[in-house]
């Protein structure tokens, strides 16, 4: 087993910030304050002791206010990385607030990998874990699947583990749930032998392209796929993520449409900089697997997001139903993604027992236009049974997300049974499933 870890320095009761500030994006605002920044557990522990109410924050990059709270917040970026790797078991002991780029590369060096990561490798492995982050793949999963031990502090200020094995029949209601349930503090991963990839992204595909047989074919063509378009009847980019044991070259036309020539970036007028790399040469999967290099911030977050998880034997069915809306979309849309994710049995997942396919928008920063106009793309998404993401923006009502979930009223049990005086508890969340 090896292990890492850095020490950030802080008083007794660890430091408190003014205000929390905003997101990532500029749009959501978490609130008033105060913002608490511990420095270790026993910190913590004293300070969700004390606290009435208490929600903690990430790394700011969800568009919902899934975080914003009236009362106190906590960040955890000021405590130990907490490293632990066992290399036999092919595990990590991880604190919640280290961001995936960088566990990736500290896994890399003693030989293992994520089996699965988000585009973005700035977002810390707590709050991806609580919302349901995802990358792409027919048999990937979403993050939090791959977790297998969490430690949290609960209301008293208790620090309490709970685990796959040793907590069977509550642990999938307890690893992606809205930070409902405590502060989580440290979570056990499953990590797979290190292994390379390579990329690379097709442009202007055809439009016979988008039938749910050609769709398929695309999404299951790789490790990993990502589909960008604009709402015009066709794929402008497909970013292909293959492991290096395939054999075949990399062709130069592909479902109708010419390989890149030259880097790319998703969002049209951007720079390409940013992006991993594309060349097609193999390169360890934590520099393939995100569409974006930890050292750069992929853009200045002037946008807004919104996903929503269909039955992804209905994608192609799902597009064709809301490109009828393609003239108005396009005026507020940078781009576009379609990406796969593998069925999972956590409770409150969007892909809960589902193979779903993401249907995903980034917009222009115009919050009033784009909410304008969800309720009409929900509800030519309605037929598909959509689940929205939950740290992306939707319109969609409280009644409709609820009954998208079997197993909500078990959550509910558990949340009353963990969290009786809803210490956790911000407006979002109340609204959303319940108070």
């Amino acid at each position: 087993m090896t292990s890492q870890n850095a020490t950030s320095a802080g008083s007794a009761s660890g430091p408190e910030l003014a205000r929390p500030g905003l997101s990532w994006s500029g749009t959501v605002d978490y609130g008033p304050g105060p913002l608490h920044a511990p420095t270790s557990v026993d910190q913590l522990r004293a300070l969700v002791g004390r606290s009435g109410r208490i929600r903690a924050l990430g790394t700011r990059h969800s568009f919902s206010a899934v975080a914003a709270s009236d009362a106190d917040l906590v960040t955890l970026a000021m405590m130990p990385s907490d490293l632990e790797f066992d290399t036999a078991a092919r595990t990590v002991r991880v604190a919640a607030g280290v961001r995936y780029g960088e566990l990736a590369v500290a896994a890399a060096e003693v030989g293992l990998a994520l089996a699965n990561t988000g585009s973005l490798p700035h977002i810390s492995v707590g709050g991806a874990s609580a919302t349901g982050t995802h990358g792409s793949g027919d048999a990937n999963r979403s993050l939090a699947s791959a977790v297998r031990a969490v430690e949290l502090v609960t209301a008293g200020g208790d620090l309490l583990t709970l685990s796959r094995e040793g907590d069977p029949e509550i642990f999938d209601g307890v690893v992606l749930s809205l930070g409902m349930l405590g502060v989580v503090t440290h979570l056990t991963l499953d990590l797979v032998p290190a292994f390379s990839m390579r990329q690379s992204v097709h442009l202007d595909l055809s439009p016979q392209a988008m039938t749910q047989e050609a769709l398929s074919d695309q999404l299951g063509a790789g490790y990993s796929v990502s589909l960008f378009h604009r709402w015009d009847g066709r794929i402008a980019q497909a970013w292909v993520k293959q492991v290096v044991d395939v054999d075949a070259p990399l062709p130069d036309q592909w479902h109708g449409g010419h390989r890149a020539t030259h880097p790319v970036h998703p969002l049209p007028d951007l720079p390409a900089d940013p992006c991993t790399d594309q060349s097609g040469q193999p390169g360890p999967s934590h520099e393939r697997l995100p569409h974006f290099r930890l050292e750069f911030t992929p853009s200045n977050g002037e946008e807004i997001q919104s996903e929503y998880f269909v039955t992804r034997e209905q994608v192609a069915d799902a597009l064709a139903a809301v490109t009828d809306l393609g003239e108005r979309i396009r005026p507020l849309l940078h781009a576009s993604e379609v990406r796969t994710v593998a069925a999972d049995d956590l409770w409150l997942s969007p892909a809960h027992q589902r193979d779903s396919a993401c249907v995903h928008f980034t917009w222009k920063q115009l919050p009033a236009e784009v909410e304008a106009l969800l309720p009409e793309i929900e509800e030519r998404l309605a037929p598909f049974a959509p689940r929205p993401h939950w740290g992306k923006v939707f319109t969609t009502d409280p009644e409709t997300v609820r009954a998208q979930y079997a197993r909500l009223e078990d959550f509910q049990a558990l949340r009353n049974r963990m969290d009786p005086d809803r210490v956790f508890r911000n407006a979002y969340v109340d609204r959303l499933l319940g108070e």
